[in-house]
């Protein structure tokens, strides 16, 4: 079922138009094609890697490339109707992909929204994260169309180098949310959750220091 279209009359993603690609620190981000066999096989490797199921228990399990399609698909329907703002984050240089960053859920009304990222393994300890999450932030806080106010990002307590990339790129602990997503590879037991947040009116990040390990989030 469709999204229902709750952004005010006259906002200018009140007709969704194409998310454009985004440039810095080496990057390319830019939207998923769920047409392209590559981006499949890449949506795959990245749901299904071990590291990002220790974190993370999504609404549907990526089990096989059947369902990475499937999946795909229904990110790209998300965007086109302005749901979120999901990209490939690829190497600038090779146009080779190395992970995944998103904003999620949306909410017109708030003007606030989710974010998420993974790193496929070889592209860990890159700050792959850092600097994808921090061109996909500025971005969604700063364009005209979509001119957002907060920028929420959860991560299961005791996932502590999302912390310090969270901390990194500008996102303040707000504080912990019990029992606020699944257990590790279960929709029937909770876990609890550090929430952070950036606001549009909040400083923009400092120095990029230390070593984070790319590793997933998601709320």
């Amino acid at each position: 079922m469709p999204h229902p279209d709750i952004r005010p009359a006259g906002h200018p993603y009140r007709h969704p138009r194409p998310h454009p690609d985004l440039h810095g620190h080496g990057l390319r981000l830019r939207p998923w094609d769920p047409d392209s066999e590559d981006d499949a096989a890449t949506w795959f490797r990245g749901r299904s890697d071990p590291e990002f199921r220790r974190w993370n228990t999504p609404l549907r399990i990526t089990t096989d490339l059947d369902s990475a399609r499937e999946s795909l698909r229904d990110t790209a329907r998300n965007m086109r109707e302005g749901a979120s703002a999901s990209y490939c984050v690829t190497d600038a240089a090779t146009g080779t992909a190395v992970g995944h960053v998103a904003i999620n859920v949306i909410d017109w009304i708030m003007r606030s929204a989710r974010v998420g990222y993974w790193v496929l393994p070889e592209a860990r300890g890159r700050r792959v994260a850092t600097h994808a999450l921090t061109l996909v932030a500025q971005w969604a806080l700063a364009e005209p169309g979509l001119a957002l106010h907060r920028l929420e990002l959860g991560h299961a307590v005791g996932h502590d180098s999302s912390c310090r990339i969270a901390e990194r790129c500008g996102f303040r602990y707000e504080g912990t949310l019990r029992g606020a997503m699944w257990e590790a590879g279960r929709q029937d037991a909770y876990r609890d959750v550090h929430l952070h947040a950036r606001l549009a009116t909040d400083p923009g990040p400092g120095p990029d220091r230390g070593r984070d390990s790319d590793s997933n989030v998601n709320l």
